[in-house]
């Protein structure tokens, strides 16, 4: 077998390649095992709640939950564009690290809001858009003609690749005084501690209270 490879320089030149491609592919695989980190799942439920839960992908993730669980092992946290820097400062002090600046690169809000629009007379009803709907902004149903609640619409546009006769628009809609509205900046980490020790103080009071009351019936019952 060596002597034919010694004859073939180019096959032997192969098999050494691939040899060696093969060793540094399970070295890989068993350093990946080792060391994979695992992420925490009361952190990434933190994350998720700092999340705006618009599910429109902009992150380069499927949805708020992934992007959050990504954060808890380590993806950077400025790739929120409908949160915008608030949401990034918010993980900053959840996660005690410095807040960036919000990445443009991963998608930029726009200024004006998008909304889906079908064309009723184009859709043949396949369903398809509902089911990529991350806020179920649409309403339809099978073989059935869609069309979308604006208020809910996000203007992710997830419902525009899945619709096989390409009926679907996202159009611009302009800012009315009566259509606009105040973002609110989520909250911040320090602000839900607070809200959880009001909660369980809250809880602490209540279950007291209780067994005043029940003491005191019973110390009435027995008096009487």
């Amino acid at each position: 077998m060596i002597e034919h490879l010694l004859q073939y320089p180019l096959l032997s030149a192969l098999v050494a390649f691939g040899v060696l491609a093969g060793s540094i592919g399970a070295i890989l695989a068993v350093a990946a095992m080792k060391f994979k980190v695992e992420s925490n799942p009361l952190l990434v439920d933190q994350i998720d709640a700092l999340l705006p839960q618009t599910q429109c992908g902009e992150c380069g993730h499927p949805g708020c939950r992934p992007y959050a669980r990504a954060i808890a092992e380590g993806d950077a946290i400025n790739k929120c564009p409908p949160g915008g820097q608030p949401t990034v400062q918010a993980l900053a002090d959840l996660l005690g690290v410095k807040a960036v600046t919000l990445d443009l690169v991963e998608g930029v809000k726009a200024e004006l809001k998008r909304v889906a629009y079908i064309r009723e007379d184009e859709c043949i009803g396949c369903t398809k858009c509902l089911a990529a709907c991350p806020t179920d902004a649409i309403l339809g149903a099978a073989k059935s003609m869609h069309t979308v609640i604006v208020d809910e619409c996000t203007g992710c546009d997830l419902c525009v690749e899945p619709c096989p006769v390409d009926c679907i628009d996202m159009l611009l809609i302009q800012q009315t005084p009566s259509s606009w509205r105040w973002e609110l900046p989520p909250p911040s980490h320090r602000q839900m501690v607070n809200a959880n020790k009001g909660a369980a103080n809250d809880a602490n009071l209540i279950a007291t209270d209780r067994g005043r009351g029940s003491s005191g019936d019973s110390t009435g019952d027995s008096v009487a």
